[in-house]
């Protein structure tokens, strides 16, 4: 009998040490995801992209490290989605609007919806459920969403409301900033942004939609001398990791994930509205005339907006009205 409990102490010591060993070696595991992005990594979502990572390296000691490789130097921006999703990178980040392939995600491009970043913050806690389930089927799971400053109005000339729009030569640069240079009784004109000088020096363009922060980096002052602070969408950057391998992780560096992407989200946001704000003072300091948007435009702009919400709610279905129908009547 004692031959018999010993040899069953020592069966289950042993039995002991091999769960210890294996949850040890489990403890020691150290993970690296390849994180590709097509932004510079000069920009401020490229940049939150690093911190981030060094801060999941630093809240799983080293289990969980994220290499970032920025500017297309691993993925090509158009194609993050579907790496990310048969697994030949770990994690990526994209322009939420141009997913085709999630059509919900085509909300951050309905223009005049949103105004302020209140407004995406609540768009984008009614969007990330249809989010989360329609990259879950492709084999994806979400971690945070940051929005690029807002689109505004330059112009060559004052604008009052939108029928002083009539006439003029607007850059555009996709079906929607066609669709809404049509509407306003523009003239659609396609210049790349790297080709605006040219394009302004040469009498072919007399306004453009876009960011503050884009034309403080085309010096596009050089032409046109007013800009009005629109805010016409907000389009969002999405990062996300391949849902196998985030599964694959041991519970507590899952946590450890989530919780740093909340707090990338946060300090997202706050990222994008200095960068809005830096970027409107560096227009005025180049002579442009930084103007509010008059009664009488806005009152047009958000008239197009709800047409264009309509149209869009109509080719996407249900999943589009349980954002819309609670975002405009949920204030």
């Amino acid at each position: 009998m004692a031959t018999h409990l010993k040899a069953a102490c020592l069966a289950a010591t042993a039995a002991l040490c091999l769960l210890s060993s294996a949850q040890a070696q489990n403890q020691g595991t150290v993970t690296t995801w390849k994180l590709a992005t097509g932004y510079r990594a000069e920009s401020f979502h490229t940049q939150n992209i690093e911190a981030f990572a060094i801060e999941v390296k630093d809240a799983t000691q080293g289990r969980l490290t994220i290499e970032v490789s920025p500017n297309n130097t691993l993925v090509k921006l158009a194609e993050i989605p579907a790496a990310v999703s048969d697994g030949k990178v770990q994690a990526g980040e994209a322009i939420m609007s141009g997913i085709k392939e999630v059509p919900l995600a085509g909300a951050d491009g309905v223009p005049f919806v949103v105004s302020t970043y209140a407004d995406v913050q609540r768009l984008w806690k009614l969007q990330r459920p249809g989010i989360e389930k329609e990259f879950a089927a492709r084999g994806l799971k979400p971690l945070y969403a940051v929005p690029w400053p807002p689109q505004g109005l330059y112009t060559t000339k004052p604008i009052k409301e939108t029928k002083d729009l009539a006439g003029l030569k607007m850059r555009t640069y996709n079906p929607t900033t066609v669709r809404i240079a049509q509407l306003l009784g523009a003239t659609p004109v396609d210049v790349p942004m790297v080709q605006v000088g040219a394009a302004l020096a040469e009498g072919r363009m007399d306004a453009m939609m876009t960011s503050a922060v884009t034309g403080v980096e085309n010096k596009v002052w050089s032409g046109l001398k007013h800009y009005y602070e629109l805010n016409a969408w907000f389009p969002k950057n999405i990062v996300f990791v391949n849902a196998k391998a985030f599964a694959a992780l041991p519970t507590d560096v899952q946590q450890a994930v989530l919780r740093s992407a909340s707090r990338a989200e946060t300090r997202g946001f706050a990222l994008s509205q200095a960068a809005a704000s830096s970027a409107t003072d560096e227009l005025r300091k180049n002579g442009m005339k930084v103007e509010s948007v008059p009664f009488e435009l806005n009152r047009d702009l958000k008239r197009m907006g709800e047409k264009f919400s309509r149209e869009w709610v109509t080719s996407v279905g249900n999943a589009a009205n349980e954002v819309f129908i609670p975002y405009h009547t949920q204030r």
